[in-house]
């Protein structure tokens, strides 16, 4: 790619002349009907292209660029431009010129600067060159895109939305399009049908289930379903209440023999108690929801590897384990296990499945997924910023009589709380030294903190903005 300077070239028409000491046998006449000619003619090394345009919102071409794209196989000795397309074009950019092979254009036949047909619209027969009223920052890009066969990235300093115009109008195909959507973070909607089942009442029930807005009695019990997702979580909160410990378990007396006065007392589950009762209902809605939906559901394999539905089963699994660790042991209270009570918080994740409904969470959910590098750049500069200020702390306030850092892992809570500015205020130093060390963790974790964070929030704008666009 030559990026050629307007100040040093008089008259565009020299752009296409040959140099004087290469045989002039190689190019053909400089008129303006046999340039005609040479750019917008066939080429026998290249297959045949359709001048054909369709309707098509996203990229307007009739084929996919990737599908059609053209090796550029190395020049042999003695060739002629005219046959191998090498001759060198001008390309005007709003006044910036550019310069490249007329096959690396060729490449891609489909596309708006690729087809002659297409390109030819934009020929200035007086400077010899093409011409296009657009984005000059963008279009450096859009030429890199012939040269690397295929590779499309934004320039940092283009906005996203002004790129996608840029590529649309220079027409790079559809699986160009959707690869730039993708990595930018754009929510695509694709036209093709969701599986179905093909049994009827099978699909009514899953379309019932999975698709609020296909009918009115979906539309029910989507909002029964978001319900009941809130007063299982109210309950489980509510349950934990100080007045609420200990009623989930009743004393009755046990029977015992006549002949024995020992008066045997054991716990059972109280299920007469209004928490209980509504835990019940909840989960047995849950697991009635969850086994239509796999019976329903048009693939098994695809219904098994989603994460949420996993989820769901994991949420409704304590409550069967309890009952039946109580119908084994007949003794309540064997719940409070260490990993019941873990498998118990995963209730509050059905919470997450409101996200069906709600336009915020998705656009939360998309900006997690999409700043994930960013994500895990932050983790990995707060990582060594706590071990680094860790060890600096412990080592500063080894001297200090009443320290509180008695080790290096025990500093990691107060490296992470200063870090990120919390600053609980539970450890901290005494001594000089383990001042300057503390107030060196603190400026290091806002710059830690300040730098990925700034994509981040680019990128739910981003997202925002999409969304507020498909709303209006």
């Amino acid at each position: 790619m030559h990026i050629i300077n307007q100040n040093n070239i008089a008259d565009g028409r020299s752009y296409l002349q040959p140099p004087s000491n290469i045989d002039r046998t190689h190019f053909r006449s400089s008129s303006t009907d046999s340039n005609w000619k040479d750019l917008f003619g066939s080429h026998s090394r290249l297959p045949p292209v359709s001048s054909a345009v369709s309707d098509d919102e996203d990229d307007n071409c009739a084929e996919d660029a990737q599908e059609t794209f053209a090796s550029e196989d190395a020049l042999p000795l003695g060739h002629e431009c005219n046959i191998e397309g090498c001759k060198r074009i001008t390309i005007n950019v709003s006044g910036l010129k550019f310069e490249t092979q007329l096959r690396t254009l060729n490449r891609f036949p489909n596309t708006l600067l690729g087809n002659p047909t297409k390109r030819k619209k934009h020929w200035d027969s007086k400077r010899k060159e093409f011409f296009f009223d657009r984005h000059r920052p963008s279009f450096p890009a859009v030429l890199y895109y012939y040269q690397s066969g295929g590779r499309l990235k934004r320039p940092m300093e283009v906005p996203s939305d002004i790129f996608l115009n840029e590529i649309q109008f220079f027409e790079l195909g559809r699986s160009a399009v959707t690869s730039y959507k993708g990595e930018e973070g754009f929510i695509i909607n694709t036209n093709e049908s969701p599986l179905l089942p093909k049994q009827p009442f099978q699909r009514k029930v899953w379309e019932l289930f999975e698709y609020p807005d296909s009918s009115l009695a979906a539309r029910v019990l989507a909002i029964f379903s978001v319900i009941v997702i809130l007063i299982s979580v109210t309950t489980f909160c509510v349950e934990t209440l100080p007045q609420f410990h200990g009623s989930e378990c009743i004393d009755v007396l046990a029977d015992s023999s006549v002949n024995s006065s020992k008066v045997v007392i054991k716990k059972v589950p109280n299920f007469q108690h209004p928490l209980y009762i509504i835990e019940a209902i909840c989960i047995c809605w849950f697991s009635i929801e969850l086994v239509l939906r796999f019976i329903s559901s048009p693939s098994k394999r695809s219904f098994l590897k989603d994460i949420i539905n996993w989820i769901d089963f994991a949420s409704i699994m304590p409550f069967y384990f309890s009952m039946g660790l109580y119908l084994i042991s007949k003794e309540c209270g064997q719940s409070k296990s260490g990993v019941l009570s873990v498998l118990r918080v995963l209730r509050v994740s059905r919470i997450l499945k409101l996200s069906k409904h709600s336009v915020g969470l998705q656009i939360l959910g998309k900006t997690m997924q999409t700043s994930i590098s960013e994500l895990v750049m932050f983790a990995l500069f707060l990582g060594i910023g706590i071990i680094i200020s860790s060890g600096a702390i412990f080592y500063a306030e080894l001297p200090e009589p009443n320290t509180h850092f008695k080790s290096i892992p025990d500093a990691f809570w107060w490296a992470i709380v200063s870090m990120t500015t919390v600053g609980y205020g539970d450890m901290y130093p005494r001594g000089t030294w383990g001042k300057l060390v503390g107030g060196m963790t603190v400026v290091c974790g806002i710059l830690s903190i300040a730098l990925p964070v700034p994509v981040i929030v680019a990128n739910f704008n981003t997202f925002y903005r999409q969304a507020q666009t498909r709303s209006v």
